[in-house]
């Protein structure tokens, strides 16, 4: 495996997204279309989409099963720079994202690959060692690699997304990281959230807002904000991926937490204004 300043492990799927005027009510009824197209998707695709736009060396570590999904999600990242390595799985990840004008979003999950045997992971270990930072994302296989990131003593960054404050799928992850990310969709108190997760032993904890910006609590306990920077928003899929991937090229090149926060904010407007992950894709599959 090439070494890379950044190791990405996590979903990396084909996704069809479909824009409405409203997310739908749990009740039969029909609504058409405002547009749809399919696309590359999955957190740690953005991330290592954005990173690598950003000029900073990744390596995607994702699955993906011999299937005409696979071919096109394999050639679309390959096609925009990234640098990747395919683990086998049973099914390549497709979702189905429901999407507003605003951001609203429901994702259907189509397929979702289980986590492998473990026959790659001396590999897998080395390529996490030689690495200045390890991004797991939620996802069963990087669930499966937690302990071999620990063991390499490289710093872990974590992206819970909506987690809720309760869910015991995101505690293991939350238990590993040294940099913990998440939005504030279902968190009644960001900051309250934030400083726990300090308190528990990260060092960095920062959690979007959409366009409020984000805020974030440093090893310190100190309290840091930063706006959104003003875009036509075209998709929100893949803004909080960007955002952290502007956090993470900026710390490993010692910004300070304020400046990591504003590299954030750039990195995250940079994808609002495509229908894609990244701009990367607009020359791959069309803008």
């Amino acid at each position: 495996m090439p070494a890379a300043s950044v190791f990405i492990t996590g979903p990396a799927s084909w996704n069809s997204i479909v824009v409405l005027d409203r997310l739908p009510e749990p009740v039969p009824h029909m609504q058409f279309a405002e547009d749809s197209w399919d696309t590359v998707g999955g957190t740690s695709a953005g991330k290592a989409l954005s990173l690598t736009g950003l000029g900073r060396s990744v390596l995607l570590y994702a699955l993906a099963a011999d299937d005409e999904h696979a071919v096109r999600v394999q050639a679309a990242l390959a096609d925009a720079g990234v640098p990747t390595h395919w683990g086998p799985a049973e099914a390549t990840e497709r979702h189905v994202n429901l999407m507003t004008r605003q951001g609203g979003r429901v994702s259907l999950y189509l397929a979702s690959p289980s986590a492998t045997d473990g026959a790659e992971d001396e590999e897998l270990r080395a390529a996490m060692a030689d690495a200045d930072a390890i991004v797991l994302d939620l996802a069963a296989e990087p669930l499966r690699l937690l302990p071999l990131a620990r063991e390499t003593g490289r710093p872990i960054w974590v992206d819970v997304h909506d987690y809720d404050g309760e869910a015991e799928f995101h505690r293991p992850f939350l238990e590993a990281a040294d940099a913990v990310f998440c939005n504030a969709d279902r968190l009644e108190d960001p900051v309250a959230f934030l400083q726990s997760t300090i308190a528990a032993g990260a060092t960095l904890a920062v959690c979007t807002l959409g366009a409020e910006g984000a805020v974030a609590v440093d090893a310190g306990g100190a309290v840091h904000r930063v706006g959104a920077v003003p875009v036509e928003v075209v998709d929100t899929n893949g803004a909080g991926d960007a955002f952290l991937a502007g956090v993470l090229d900026a710390s490993l090149a010692r910004a300070s937490v304020p400046d990591a926060l504003a590299a954030g904010a750039r990195s995250a407007s940079s994808v609002l204004g495509t229908r894609h992950l990244h701009p990367l894709l607009d020359q791959v599959l069309g803008s």
